[in-house]
């Protein structure tokens, strides 16, 4: 990549999945060992199981040691933070998540992913309070920030200000039912791919690879995909190299890393 054209990073949700065996991982491979296959075929994996339980400094400073140089991970939120009715008052469990060792991962660290549940609905003064708590550093690595919403009530552009004014970004999910948004509010965009079919053998058809290499080029040079119309319409996006990390989550997941390898390929 050029200065004029950010990173783009490609991969999956987690590394361990039993149906992968014969289909992404070899069959005799070491379970041990799927985390460093899976890393030298991808570019980026989000961990999920950061969400359901805190971790401790030398798992995360292990799963580092596996990978190669240039891969990272994006990490999600333990669900502490983002399952509570009043968010301002996450301060505590946010700090509890980050002294959990997540800075380990030192330059193999992406983005801090904060998912919430679909019945969270957009409250403008406790987002805010919210957005103010996510630290810009931690034990001397930078942060980057983006959160998944799920509820209809944030397709307003008081939300993408929101996100806009604190550097943080906003997933887009491509969905059966989640809201897409993809307004750009950040150095960065993060997408997570989400109709993908096993019946498929790349997960997604190639024509939607091809179409999704497109639009992640044009993230990574400054612009935004014109057939994925933003909240807000009256911003106009700074033309800056971004940083992009897509995501093949959830439906088809057999097929998530051929997708994966499937959009790394078209990119090269």
């Amino acid at each position: 990549m050029t200065e004029k054209h950010g990173k783009i990073y490609a991969g999956i949700g987690g590394w361990t999945f039993e149906p992968w065996r014969g289909v992404f991982y070899p069959d005799k491979l070491p379970h041990a060992q799927e985390l460093s296959y899976a890393s030298r075929h991808l570019t980026t994996i989000e961990i999920n199981g950061t969400f359901y339980r805190t971790q401790n400094p030398k798992t995360f400073a292990k799963w580092a040691s596996e990978v190669p140089d240039g891969f990272v991970f994006a990490v999600k939120g333990v669900r502490y933070v983002t399952n509570r009715r009043v968010l301002a008052e996450a301060e505590k469990s946010i700090g509890m998540f980050l002294e959990s060792g997540v800075t380990e991962l030192g330059d193999r660290l992406g983005p801090l992913l904060w998912q919430f549940q679909p019945a969270k609905k957009f409250d403008a003064d406790d987002f805010a309070k919210f957005l103010v708590l996510l630290p810009d550093a931690h034990r001397g690595i930078k942060l980057r920030h983006v959160i998944e919403v799920r509820h209809a009530s944030f397709l307003v552009p008081e939300f993408i200000a929101l996100a806009r004014k604190h550097a943080v970004a906003i997933c887009y999910a491509e969905h059966a039912t989640f809201p897409e948004i993809a307004d750009v509010t950040a150095d960065f965009v993060y997408a997570r791919l989400q109709k993908g079919k096993d019946s498929v053998k790349t997960g997604y058809p190639p024509r939607a690879l091809d179409e999704w290499a497109k639009r992640a080029e044009t993230w990574a040079k400054g612009s935004a995909p014109k057939d994925l119309p933003p909240i807000d319409k009256t911003h106009k996006l700074a033309a800056k190299p971004r940083d992009v990390f897509i995501y093949f989550i959830h439906e088809g997941k057999v097929r998530a890393p051929a997708a994966a390898m499937g959009l790394i390929e078209r990119l090269k």
